[in-house]
């Protein structure tokens, strides 16, 4: 019996719940089996009962039987001994006999009446032949047909009877009648003839002799009168292009082409096509001249390019694609479309979002008093008394809203209260102190601006012709004081000089900006200065407008202040560079560099490799939902009069500064950590550390975890790869995955297409290095980037996203009113009540993780994802490592020595700590951008 477990790759009795049903036979094997097993080759076949009463076995149970191997059935090794009156079976005809296949269904949690209509009527014509009909594909070709081997159709079992089932997951059974020499199961197709589209987890086919078969599917299946083709869905065993077996190699080809389309037609929301498109559906024009957008993508505007819907074009202009507002949704793949948890939680994040804008707006009609702050007591109080008693409004208000939104309010009480961000859970007033201010751009929501300085003073790299002096106000005597000693060369020398500098990228645009109705904002460069304690304090401000003429003051430098009208000064100095720092984060940092970049490689990944393929296996988990909310933020927060342009100070020049940036910094070969580090001087090739960097700031926290969790990634993706491709030429030949990265960059990134920089694809340590960066940019650089917005920028004084005021000079009119009442004035220059409320709700929204978030070390259905033992072991490993990295982070945020993570009222940083409850936690790092 141990032998026949050995042979048959695990015992079915023990392995199957369809092997030890009292309706199948337990199998036995003959002595003879074991005097010849070397010369048996293991491949499942099914071995009917009657031939197998020939092998003297003593007890058999009656019924079909999962069997042996098809070589049992062929190999002459199989003989009687001379004394034996048996006949050998071997050349007896195959005979049909069923396995049977086990579906999981996920039934949604809430269903509006007419999807539960639906759902009865199909449960009804699911007696009379309109059902879910499944075929059973093998491996291997049929002769006859020199196409795929099917087995006969067969029926899911029981829908009607377990249509009132209450459960998330409902298990159905199929029966598949096979022959003998049907070899092992490949793929799966399913037709849905049902009218109601359902939710199909996975499969298991049972009573193999090699054990279950797994087909992870987490696939929408449509009626077949929507989309006749059947569906098909392979096993969970990878496959390169060059090693697939026949059975499958159609099906493969067939599945691609059919996710690619044709490029044409507008896309129905239950499709499942993935294909390429510039931005530009971003702008309204039918509605007005005023919401008009420049498109996105081509050789004016170089971007990268998203998914095509196919809408029609704008009336007004016919290179603009129409828009489709809220609440109708655009057009994303069906299986990209956020699940049900987490589309509850973010239309409950986006009903709060809308309530936090209409009552403020509907107050602020009433009375000019409430739109703006009249001291630091009002935004205290959006956390402590929510909106409705911070404006002092009740009854009055909530009869102006729709009846639903009231009931909701009712159901909620917190609804309209604000959670108190941990920037000032801690220390009310930390916002205020230069050393936070200094410590948030390292340890902060986005700290991947800041970059050790090798010159000073610095020196712009705009055109001076049309820019004016490429030279910095910028002086020694500045800084000099500031230094401990040093003098400025010395501290360049010792790496204690470092800059955040927005000088080019807000400038050629302050212009247009500043013509903005409430917008006022200068192009900032900070210098900061390490301390001998690790931490850095900023010693100037160098704040830059466009020269209106060739002796115009356009360059004025802010220094630390030495009383109190210098200090209010220096407050709102610091207040513009966090302008600044909050739209190049968000539109530049976050949306560009991980959400837009991104897209092309997934659109890709869908397109040109099959889901056998091992790489698409690797990356599937890493892909989730980036779709669908970039699809939201086309909608929502990056398009014409949307969040951004409402919120943040470049208003509607923001995706024109977002694409400048694109076209002038963004290099792909540059965007992993250790390389992104080096370019802006944080860190130095040393080949002695464990990643080949050392960080020249001992205790810059974003990079210190950043770098664990890269290192963990990069060991994980090394590991698969060298599975599946020991050698160059296995990279190089593999079609799919050459199309993949070829597509990426000629069709993806386009506009960029020709730049040296792009990493070639040619060897395994090519692929692990493009890999690991795709990895890390989908989940720990945007959690990074992402999940601080309202931890940090929901008290707005903090981090403003907008400045409606530029600092007074002494001679300007409004000088005696700053001087007057400079918290008043410093109040007037931040957000309104109703923009500051608007930004908070989003970004509450965007800074929260959804119940059915995947974190790094996790993936949906851990042990069956890959047919590939020593593959699921190796995750089990990495899963292992992440849990030590988040241990590792807990040490050194209770470690005294690290003081930019540590101490009185310092914030750990938790950012890159893998794992997370739902809600806004500051903390936890999904496996894609999801949010």
């Amino acid at each position: 019996m141990a032998l026949a477990k050995e042979i048959m790759c695990g015992s079915i009795i023990e392995s199957t719940s369809f092997s030890s049903s009292a309706s199948y036979s337990k199998v036995f094997l003959n002595q003879n089996f074991r005097r010849n097993q070397t010369r048996f080759l293991v491949s499942p076949v099914l071995v009917p009962l009657e031939q197998r009463r020939t092998l003297h076995l003593r007890k058999v149970v009656r019924g079909p039987v999962a069997a042996i191997s098809e070589d049992l059935v062929r190999s002459k090794a199989i003989q009687p001994s001379s004394s034996s009156p048996v006949e050998s079976p071997v050349e007896s005809k195959p005979v049909s006999f069923k396995v049977r296949a086990v579906v999981t269904v996920r039934n949604k949690n809430k269903e509006d009446f007419k999807e539960t209509l639906v759902k009865h009527l199909d449960a009804i014509t699911d007696k009379i032949g309109r059902n879910v009909v499944l075929e059973l594909i093998s491996t291997q070709t049929d002769p006859r047909t020199n196409g795929p081997k099917k087995s006969k159709e067969a029926v899911l079992r029981d829908w009607s009877k377990k249509v009132n089932v209450k459960a998330e997951r409902v298990n159905y059974t199929a029966e598949f009648e096979v022959d003998s020499n049907f070899g092992i199961p490949g793929a799966i197709t399913v037709t849905n003839k049902h009218q109601k589209e359902f939710f199909l987890e996975a499969i298991t086919v049972e009573g193999l002799a090699c054990g279950p078969v797994h087909f992870p599917c987490n696939s929408w299946v449509q009626s077949k009168k929507d989309h006749p083709a059947k569906r098909i869905f392979f096993s969970n065993k990878p496959y390169l292009p060059s090693e697939t077996p026949a059975g499958l190699k159609v099906l493969r080809e067939k599945e691609l082409k059919i996710l690619r389309g044709n490029g044409k037609g507008v896309r129905k929301l239950s499709d499942r096509i993935y294909d390429f498109d510039v931005y530009n559906d971003l702008g309204n024009p039918d509605k007005s001249t005023e919401l008009a957008r420049p498109k996105l993508g081509g050789k004016e505007i170089p971007y990268p390019r998203r998914c095509r819907t196919g809408r029609l074009p704008t009336d007004t202009d016919l290179q603009a694609e129409s828009r489709i507002e809220k609440p109708f949704p655009l057009y994303v793949p069906r299986d990209e479309q956020f699940e049900e948890s987490k589309q509850a939680s973010f239309s409950f994040g986006r009903l709060k979002a809308v309530l936090h804008n209409l009552i403020p707006s509907l107050k602020a009609s009433f009375s000019a008093e409430n739109q703006e702050f009249s001291g630091f007591a009002d935004i205290d109080n959006l956390y402590s008394e929510g909106i409705l008693l911070k404006l002092g409004v009740q009854e009055e208000l909530l009869k102006k809203l729709p009846l639903n939104l009231v009931t909701r309010i009712q159901q909620n009480k917190g609804i309209l209260k604000y959670d108190t961000p941990k920037i000032i859970s801690k220390d009310k007033f930390a916002w205020l102190r230069d050393d936070e201010f200094a410590r948030q751009a390292i340890a902060g929501v986005n700290p991947v601006s800041i970059e050790r300085m090798t010159v000073f003073p610095p020196v712009s790299k705009l055109d001076p012709e049309i820019y004016g002096p490429q030279e910095s106000a910028l002086k020694d005597e500045h800084i000099l004081g500031h230094l401990n000693g040093m003098t400025v060369q010395q501290a360049l020398d010792e790496k204690k000089l470092f800059m955040v500098d927005y000088h080019d990228i807000f400038l050629p645009f302050l212009d247009k900006i500043n013509s903005l109705d409430g917008r006022r904002t200068y192009a900032t460069r900070t210098i900061y200065f390490l301390s001998p304690q690790g931490t850095l304090k900023p010693v100037a401000i160098e704040l830059s407008l466009p020269q209106t003429g060739p002796s115009s003051r356009s360059k004025r430098v802010v220094t630390p202040p030495v009383d109190a009208t210098s200090n209010w000064v220096w407050q709102l100095a610091k207040a513009h560079v966090c302008t600044n720092d909050a739209g190049v984060h968000q539109l530049v940092n976050h949306w560009l560099r991980t959400h837009a970049s991104l897209e092309p490689f997934i659109l890709s990944a869908h397109r040109q490799m099959s889901a056998m393929h091992p790489i698409y296996k690797l990356l599937d988990p890493h892909m989730r939902y980036t779709l669908e909310i970039n699809a939201l933020a086309r909608q929502n927060l990056i398009n014409a009069d949307g969040v951004i342009e409402a919120c943040f100070t470049a208003g509607r020049y923001g995706m024109e500064i977002s694409a400048a940036a694109y076209k002038s910094m963004w290099r792909f070969d540059q965007e992993n950590l250790p390389a992104d580090l080096v370019r802006r001087g944080m860190a130095v090739p040393d080949p002695t550390q464990p990643h080949g960097v050392k960080v020249v700031i001992e205790d810059y926290p974003y990079a210190n975890d950043g770098l664990l969790i890269w290192g963990a990634i990069e060991n994980w993706v090394s590991t698969y790869v060298n599975r599946y491709y020991p050698n160059s030429s296995v990279v190089c030949n593999d079609l799919e995955l050459q199309n993949w990265y070829s597509e990426s960059i000629n069709v993806g990134h386009a506009d960029v297409r020709n730049e040296s920089w792009w990493p070639k694809l040619e060897t395994p340590e090519d692929l692990t290095s493009i890999l690991t960066t795709l990895i890390w940019l989908a989940s720990a650089q945007h959690a990074a980037l992402n999940f601080g917005q309202y931890p940090y920028g929901g008290y707005v004084p903090n981090r403003p996203p907008l400045m409606r005021r530029l600092i007074p000079e002494e001679n300007d009119p409004e000088y005696a009113t700053f001087v007057a009442d400079p918290q008043k004035y410093f109040l007037l220059a931040l957000p309104s009540v109703l923009q500051s409320t608007k930004f908070m709700a989003v970004v509450d929204t965007l800074s929260t993780h959804s119940p059915d978030e995947e974190y790094i070390g996790e993936r949906q259905q851990p042990s069956i994802w890959s047919g590939d033992p020593e593959i699921v072991e190796a995750f089990y490993e990495f899963s292992a490592q992440v849990k030590n990295i988040e241990k590792e982070i807990e040490r050194r945020n209770n470690d005294p020595s690290l003081r930019n993570r540590c101490g009185a009222g310092v914030l750990p940083y938790e950012l890159l700590a893998p794992s997370s409850e739902p809600g806004v936690t500051c903390r936890g790092v999904p496996n894609s951008v999801s949010i």
